[in-house]
């Protein structure tokens, strides 16, 4: 059995970024159009036909780089 306790000494505490780069902006959330999450795309970064089929890579409206399916 393992329990959730743990030693106070263990703890640090939690330091601001030292860099700019390191300050992650939140990304923003999809827009609710009846019930259903929809995301903007800000544009299309590649394209590739794989088998009969067309395949995107999309990069969404705020959101960074590492979002891009």
């Amino acid at each position: 059995m393992i329990h959730n306790i743990f030693n106070e000494d263990m703890l640090t505490q939690c330091l601001e970024p030292k860099f700019k780069g390191q300050h992650e902006e939140p990304v923003s959330p999809p827009t609710i159009i009846n019930v259903e999450e929809k995301y903007e795309i800000e544009e299309v970064r590649k394209h590739q036909k794989c088998r009969r089929e067309m395949q995107y890579l999309v990069h969404w409206k705020g959101y960074r780089d590492e979002h891009d399916q």
